[in-house]
């Protein structure tokens, strides 16, 4: 399963982005259940809660997308972002 997560915005607005291929990783299961948490939507939020300067991300699984916005990120969303970001390149 291959899963890339860009991240806009923020105080400068670089982009950025990173990509996992979980095929054959020991841990290939645990990512598979985390990109299907995360895949659906997160909470609603109210407009007025966005964030400003806030981070924007766009988490693509296997050709399935999904955006979402700070603060909004589900808690699956916030931990399949941090892990692919930290562990992707």
């Amino acid at each position: 399963m291959r899963i890339e997560v860009v991240r806009t915005g923020g105080f400068a607005g670089i982009e950025r982005r990173a990509e996992v291929d979980t095929a054959g990783r020991p841990d290939e299961d645990e990512w598979r259940v985390l990109a299907g948490l995360a895949l659906r939507p997160g909470p609603a939020g109210d407009p007025a809660d966005r964030v400003r300067d806030g981070f924007s991300y766009r988490i693509t699984v296997d050709g399935r997308t999904v955006s979402c916005r700070e603060p909004t990120l589900s808690e699956a969303q916030r931990a399949l972002i941090s892990r692919v970001l930290k562990e992707g390149a």
